[in-house]
């Protein structure tokens, strides 16, 4: 499975982006793909997640109300919709995937850079 990961940039505070993450490869048996980040100096961080079958979501709470994760399953891709971005959203935020309901992610995408400007 390979994933690519794209949609970053600089925005202001109150802006939005969406975030692509195209899947390749192996594209049966992934049941969860999940959008992770990491600020400089800080440990990554969980953002959201959506089980590929059913489409059931589960956000961090930093970001619910605010960021919506969503499929495309014939383009293999998954998105994050980012409003009302915030200055401690900047970050560069990763896509992965895997193959267990639970657990471990199996594949990561290389990442995209997020920076919010206040």
């Amino acid at each position: 499975v390979q994933l690519q990961a794209s949609g970053g940039g600089l925005v202001q505070a109150g802006g939005s982006l969406r975030l692509s993450c195209a899947r390749s490869g192996r594209t049966f048996g992934i049941n969860t793909l999940g959008w992770f980040r990491q600020a400089p100096g800080k440990e990554r961080e969980f953002v959201s997640r959506i089980t590929w079958s059913s489409g059931i979501t589960y956000y961090a709470d930093s970001v619910k109300g605010r960021f919506t994760i969503s499929t495309d399953n014939a383009k293999n891709t998954v998105y994050l919709q980012m409003n009302s971005l915030r200055p401690e959203d900047t970050a560069i935020y990763y896509c992965a995937a895997r193959v267990n309901p639970t657990g471990q992610y199996n594949y990561w995408g290389q990442g995209t850079q997020v920076t919010v400007s206040s």
